[in-house]
């Protein structure tokens, strides 16, 4: 009988979890950047933004052979971007 993953992306090849790293990553930043640009306050547009950099800073620092690494981004990502969407 073959054996069950164990995990989403267990059976997926490393190159393809890096494309949805990036591409939870970009959803992660456009939320981010919608926030942003829809601030009323000066200092909360600012701090918005300062999250966009550091998401953006935390992608370029993963090194796309990772996979351990690209995993817990999308993990923390995602509950990021899920967090995001339940507070507008």
């Amino acid at each position: 009988m073959p054996k069950k993953p164990t995990g989403p992306y267990e059976n997926t090849p490393t190159t393809m979890v890096f494309d949805v790293f990036t591409e939870t990553s970009n959803e992660l930043i456009g939320l981010l950047t919608h926030r942003s640009d829809n601030a009323t306050d000066p200092d909360t547009r600012e701090a918005w933004w300062q999250r966009v950099l550091a998401v953006r800073d935390a992608r370029r620092a993963v090194d796309p052979q990772d996979r351990q690494a690209l995993l817990q981004r999308i993990s923390t990502w995602r509950a990021e971007i899920e967090t995001l969407k339940v507070a507008r």
